[in-house]
């Protein structure tokens, strides 16, 4: 493979993308936008362009396990930098850089851009503030991942090399708003419309299902979204209790939460939770403990099925954990570094 890289070979592979709108110029003035299966062709423009040196930093086997956080293309973390380099610097060139920002584009859907951009500059200073990446696999030639860590946010970009998991494995969508220590309504939080909605079900809900879907006692740590399959116990409610009506408004705020994401991945989410019998085989929570102002608007909740966890935790601000699998025996790799 020729690897030899150079901006008007970088142009002219990537000249029947439309133009970009509305990149933060001062830093990606270059960045081109990823039409459906973009970002993966830039990952492999993006491995191309980079000198040995570089990949020395950034670039692993596909199964590399690093000597303290284990298989480190599986792993998430609520506060981490996945490799040393950060985005932002002069270890990537301009237009590496662009290409990075178009990958985080092209895995995230447009109409969240500006809302994604509000939470990196609040918790980490803007996009590629501390933030990392590594490629995982040679891009082209079989599996690959490219993964994007920083505090607050774990994403991937997989070309749907990672067998039975949606979005290329765990992900973390976080944002910290205006305090560490967040107030009930959580105000500027970009996530906070999703506890919002999940909680305008729960006020639906008859006083009997209400009753078993609030957990007052026994939190589950925050990082605790591995698989415990068919035979499970799982917390709050089970969904197959709901009325037709409650299971479409779920259904609903399920698809509110996959919004922030682009639609394949949206629709591989979705069909790996069909293969584990959809919705009627998981269980809705909302946690009493953890409730910012005791106001009785649940900041923590959890949707858990066999190979399904999307665990939405407001206290003390926004974490969101997320795991999906269409088999419960896939292992997860995380680690809680810190509650901020």
């Amino acid at each position: 493979m020729n690897t030899q890289y150079s901006r008007r070979s970088f142009l002219r592979s990537t000249a029947s993308i439309a133009t970009l709108a509305a990149v933060p110029r001062s830093l990606f003035a270059n960045a081109i936008p990823a039409k459906t299966n973009g970002p993966e062709s830039l990952v492999k423009l993006l491995f191309e362009s980079l000198k040995p040196s570089q990949r020395k930093e950034v670039c692993f086997a596909w199964d590399y396990v690093d000597p303290v956080r284990g298989l480190l293309r599986t792993r998430v973390e609520n506060n981490w930098r996945i490799t040393k380099p950060s985005i932002r610097g002069d270890f990537y060139t301009a237009d590496q850089q662009a290409m990075i920002r178009s990958i985080f584009e092209g895995i995230t859907n447009p109409e969240w851009h500006g809302k994604f951009d509000k939470q990196l500059e609040d918790d980490i200073g803007g996009f590629g503030n501390n933030q990392g990446i590594a490629i995982f696999g040679e891009p082209g030639s079989g599996k690959f991942e490219f993964v994007l860590s920083s505090r607050h946010m774990t994403l991937r970009c997989d070309g749907y090399s990672s067998e039975h998991v949606a979005f290329g494995g765990p992900i973390l969508y976080a944002h910290e708003g205006d305090a560490l220590h967040e107030k009930p309504d959580h105000p500027h939080n970009v996530f906070w419309s999703q506890a919002i909605e999940a909680n305008k079900l729960y006020q639906v809900l008859d006083t009997k299902h209400q009753k078993l879907a609030l957990v007052t006692q026994g939190m589950p740590t925050e990082e605790l979204v591995g698989f415990k399959g068919r035979d499970g116990m799982f917390p709050g409610c089970p969904i197959s209790a709901f009325s037709a009506d409650q299971k479409g408004e779920l259904q609903r705020i399920l698809n509110h939460m996959l919004e922030p994401f682009r639609k394949s991945d949206q629709e591989e989410a979705m069909k790996c939770l069909n293969s584990q019998g959809g919705l009627d085989h998981c269980n809705l929570a909302f946690y009493k403990e953890g409730d910012l102002g005791d106001d009785g608007i649940y900041d923590n909740w959890r949707i858990e099925g066999p190979s399904f966890v999307w665990y939405f935790r407001g206290r003390p601000h926004v974490h969101v954990w997320v795991n999906v699998a269409d088999d419960a025996s896939v292992k997860l790799n995380s680690f809680q570094n810190s509650i901020m």
